[in-house]
């Protein structure tokens, strides 16, 4: 295939509630260990570094940093964000901040919503999906200030009730595994519905 390609990455970032129901707080988990659990490790180690990736060559003091979540397609699940409210404020801003430079860049931003808890969607009632969906789609609006216009689903487990419920919702598109594609349209098909034109 000959002409400019894309590569699009996508980040899904969950972590299930760790709070000790009892005490409201997240327990030491020693496997965790320098940190004081795995939430503020992975924190740590992974969503707080892709706030401001340096610039410069590897190797070399370089005081510009990018976001690098505003260049990544990503959702994070509810309860991780939640957490990150009260733990670790700035990276859940910088999330937010990441999503409205990508809607000013590209007129879509990079954020996708998730159910709200990391439930199988198609082991649940069709009601406990629309209570999922309807969940996560308030949780991100409130959050982004958006419409999600995609939803990831957990594991990318789909099933065609799944994706009427999403489609009630007004959720556009959902991230699918290659083995769960039968078949690609035609590139000429695909130009000619972007088109308009019958095909």
């Amino acid at each position: 295939m000959n002409g400019p390609r894309s590569l699009v990455i996508h980040g899904h970032f969950y972590q299930p509630p760790r709070e000790n129901p009892w005490t409201g707080a997240v327990d030491a988990e020693p496997s965790a260990a320098p940190d004081h659990d795995w939430n503020a490790r992975i924190t740590r180690e992974c969503y707080r570094p892709l706030t401001g990736i340096p610039l410069g060559p590897a190797g070399e003091p370089d005081p510009r940093r990018v976001n690098a979540w505003q260049f990544l397609s990503f959702d994070v699940g509810p309860t991780l964000l939640e957490w990150m409210d009260a733990e670790a404020a700035d990276v859940a801003e910088a999330v937010v901040r990441a999503d409205r430079a990508s809607l000013g860049r590209l007129g879509h931003g990079n954020a996708m919503a998730m159910p709200y808890h990391h439930v199988i969607l198609p082991l649940s009632s069709r009601r406990d999906k629309v209570t999922e969906v309807r969940w996560g789609i308030t949780d991100f609006r409130r959050r982004f200030g958006r419409e999600p216009e995609g939803m990831w689903l957990p594991e990318t487990a789909v099933d065609e009730e799944t994706l009427d419920v999403l489609a009630a919702e007004g959720v556009a598109f959902t991230v699918l595994a290659p083995h769960q594609v039968a078949a690609c349209p035609a590139p000429q098909a695909s130009a000619a519905a972007a088109a308009g034109r019958p095909q």
